[in-house]
């Protein structure tokens, strides 16, 4: 697994003082795929690379598509199935917990700084 995948989203921010929060918690500066396959959710408007062609991240397609909110964290089912079941198959169980904790409490900082 690449190292850069895991980095702790927190740390990031604390250290560049920027984020790019993906709707789901994914600090986009921290992914190592950000500048190479792709572009942030946003930008694509969730037609993300990992998604089959032309289709849109389940994820996005739900919080902004379906429920019309700014990001997960404006939902009251953080972290839902949709999360549980959207995982990168790199990731050990462990990894996986950890992953998700942290973009919850991104998501969660990012709202008490709205």
């Amino acid at each position: 697994m690449n190292p850069e995948a895991t980095t702790n989203i927190s740390k990031n921010r604390e250290d560049t003082g920027t984020s790019a929060l993906s709707v789901c918690g994914t600090d986009c500066h921290s992914c190592y795929c950000y500048g190479k396959m792709c572009t942030g959710c946003d930008e694509c408007e969730g037609k993300v690379f990992h998604a089959p062609e032309g289709s849109v991240c389940t994820i996005y397609d739900c919080v902004r598509n379906e429920k019309g909110l700014p990001d997960c964290g404006s939902c009251d089912e953080l972290p839902c199935g949709i999360w549980m079941s959207t995982r990168d198959p790199h990731f050990s169980d462990e990894e996986f917990k950890q992953n998700v904790a942290e973009r919850v409490r991104a998501l969660r900082e990012n709202g008490k700084n709205s």
